[in-house]
């Protein structure tokens, strides 16, 4: 069943938070509706611009309507992850979206409020709710790119006044978490502080986290010994989602990692099976393994078992 984020994130805030897993083909939409399922999640597929284009817009619109009759018991929205305001208008316009995310936020304060406001007024004459995001993330991801120095945290006092104006639904805030594979090094981490800020001067408000993969150190380890080259690094501790939920925090985005168990399955296969050249072989093992990831970060972001309180709430 689709439903609007407002939906869970009224029964999510405060409690947990909801993943918010990218998608890109077949295998990715399988295993991630497999792990929900199993795990008894609500949760919110994400199709990016880049997703989009990838092959065709209605391709991956067509698998997820087919997963919604496959999967009857899982309950989740679909939402548009890092859109431009041209990009977000076409899915509000669609009819298929339940929320867009415009990220207008390298643009000038002032001109972030004025592109978000007019998504929002094109948004809610049909229903459908808008994210919005305030500060900058560093990192890369799809043709996202910003340099570490250029990266800023979200004022506590602007988010507020940004919120009001604009009339967004959700803020995905920069707390110092990262875009991509390559994220933290040294002491950096969550900033709890700015989050609890928020929260105080806009009480009830969902807020979101992007940049949320934890790059899992062992992920790393076994796909350079089966043959690739990525470098150390040290993402968003997993451990940390449930501090996070308690601040405001009602959607985490996770893209990183689930791309990590895409390339080590494939390459640990194609390592082992040089032989081998049918896509369905390694897609099987991926799907599985990418249901029982999803699975696990469900547990950690505390929506694990949630579904069926979800049902009764979306009921009244």
């Amino acid at each position: 069943m689709i439903v609007p984020t407002t939906e869970l994130f009224k029964h999510a805030y405060g409690k947990y938070a909801v993943g918010a897993y990218n998608i890109n083909n077949l295998e990715q939409a399988m295993g991630l509706f497999r792990g929900n399922i199993d795990s008894k999640a609500p949760f919110i597929v994400q199709i990016s611009k880049g997703s989009r284009t990838y092959t065709d817009k209605s391709m991956l619109e067509a698998i997820l309507r087919a997963a919604d009759k496959i999967f009857a018991d899982a309950i989740f929205a679909v939402h548009l992850d890092h859109g431009n305001e041209e990009t977000c208008m076409d899915c509000i316009a669609s009819g298929f979206y339940s929320s867009v995310m415009i990220d207008a936020s390298e643009k000038p304060f002032e001109d972030n409020v004025a592109a978000t406001r007019r998504v929002v007024e094109a948004a809610h004459k049909k229903g459908i709710v808008v994210e919005a995001e305030l500060g900058q993330l560093g990192g890369v991801e799809e043709d996202i790119q910003v340099a570490e120095g250029h990266a800023h945290l979200t004022d506590p006092e602007q988010a507020k006044e940004f919120i009001k104006r604009s009339g967004c639904d959700s803020l995905a805030c920069a707390i110092g978490t990262s875009h991509g594979a390559y994220k933290f090094s040294g002491s950096q981490g969550i900033h709890f502080e700015i989050l609890e800020a928020i929260q105080k001067l806009v009480p009830g408000f969902p807020l979101v986290m992007h940049g949320s993969s934890s790059v899992p150190k062992e992920e790393v380890v076994r796909i350079n010994k089966a043959g690739g080259k990525l470098g150390d690094a040290k993402g968003v501790d997993e451990n940390q989602f449930a501090k996070a939920a308690k601040l405001g925090v009602t959607k985490v985005n996770i893209d990183t990692d689930g791309r990590l168990v895409w390339t080590r399955v494939h390459r640990e296969f194609f390592l082992s099976h040089p032989e081998k050249f049918d896509l369905r072989d390694p897609g099987k093992i991926f799907m599985a393994e990418y249901a029982k990831f999803i699975a696990h970060k469900n547990q950690k972001l505390g929506s694990a078992g949630q579904v069926d309180d979800v049902r009764v709430l979306l009921k009244k």
